[in-house]
């Protein structure tokens, strides 16, 4: 056993957390001598409780550590500690550093540029439409990703990402092997085909509520700024925007309406100083590394309309939807076509696919 593999089987037993693996690098130096050590010796070992130095005596055993494997090779999971080369460098810096991660899907080079975001499990259609346009503008400018897949917000980040040909990343509160939500088990096997689903917990871990606070620092850590697209009063989006601050990272925050719990926490976080999110030019101008990456892309026509195909009056609608989402009876006014023809384009250029209708009359390009 190396230290790397003594990582692995500490990391599967119960009650050893990343501090108490911590205490222990500190007592043994290299922690592989723990195998060597007498139990009376581990019994020693201050700041760790008894039971759970009883548990690591129990579990000190070889056919244990190759039980943990042959399950992970079993389901194709590849297992990432601290010691490899191949950890993620952004989560080696962050506070209480995950010591070791389990990958089914690919952690590539390219999803060093990522964009975390995340927001409420009970999302309006509101929030749906900000996840759904921020996740296809990033994915369509080749930036990877990163979400809870959590009902809400989360599914339709990860949903908009795959469906415009990009890659996401999903970190989990539980196993990889206990899919949670259940709904999303389809979700779940679509992005190992696009991207990679991660956790810091040892297979066979349920999706506890206390996991999921611990689980945001990783979502954050791994991303170059976070977007918190809706998030109530006590949210845990909130928590991942706070790991952000604490990590260094931009936080951008869409603003709602001053009357619906769902946007306390973000008109919150613009209060407290967050970056106010109106378009996808906000995270760029913000991020350095994405700056390179616009300057390839014109990202004011990530959608390119060709006009030769539209009438007269289904461009001028649509130019004026172009401006920001807006209502019917103000496209009628800023246009100066009636109601009713307005209505009737209005469903054609939904037929093209080049619009979508929010409720409350509401339009927006897709």
């Amino acid at each position: 056993m190396d230290n790397r593999d003594t990582l692995i089987w500490l990391n599967n037993i119960r009650g050893v957390s990343n501090k108490i693996i911590e205490k222990l690098e500190k007592y043994y130096v290299d922690i592989k001598n723990i195998w060597y050590s007498s139990n009376d010796d581990i019994l020693r070992i201050q700041g760790i409780n008894e039971k759970t130095k009883l548990e690591i005596i129990k579990l000190k055993d070889y056919s244990y550590y190759e039980r943990i494997m042959e399950n992970v090779d079993k389901l194709g999971i590849k297992v990432v500690t601290i010691y490899d080369n191949n950890f993620p460098n952004r989560l080696r810096h962050i506070y209480n550093c995950p010591k070791v991660l389990y990958i089914k899907g690919d952690l590539l080079i390219e999803d060093h540029i990522s964009i975390a975001i995340v927001g409420s499990r009970k999302v309006t259609a509101y929030g749906k439409w900000a996840a759904e346009k921020f996740a296809t503008e990033l994915a369509k400018i080749g930036v990877t990703t990163i979400s809870g897949m959590a009902k809400g917000v989360d599914t339709d980040v990860h949903r908009s990402t795959i469906k415009s040909n990009g890659r996401t990343i999903a970190v989990l509160g539980s196993g990889l092997d206990v899919i949670y939500p259940k709904s999303n088990k389809n979700l779940y096997e679509e992005i190992i085909y696009n991207g990679c689903v991660m956790s810091e917990f040892p297979l066979g871990t349920q999706p506890f509520a206390y996991n999921f606070p611990q689980r945001n620092r990783i979502v954050s850590g791994l991303s170059l700024g976070v977007v918190v697209i809706e998030a109530g009063e006590k949210s845990g989006s909130l928590i991942t925007a706070q790991h952000a601050l604490e990590q260094g990272k931009d936080v951008f925050a869409l603003p709602g309406n001053i009357n619906s719990i769902y946007s306390i926490g973000t008109n919150k976080l613009i209060k407290d100083g967050a970056k106010l999110l109106l378009s996808l030019d906000d995270i760029i101008e913000e991020i350095i590394e994405l700056k390179d990456i616009s300057k390839k892309i014109n990202v004011d026509n990530r959608n390119i309309i060709d006009y030769e195909e539209l009438s007269e009056k289904e461009v001028q609608i649509f130019k004026c939807i172009q401006e920001g989402t807006i209502h019917l009876d103000m496209i009628s006014y800023k246009t100066g076509i009636n109601i009713s023809s307005v209505t009737s384009i209005l469903t054609i250029l939904e037929i093209k696919g080049i619009i979508k209708q929010l409720p409350g009359k509401l339009f927006s390009v897709k």
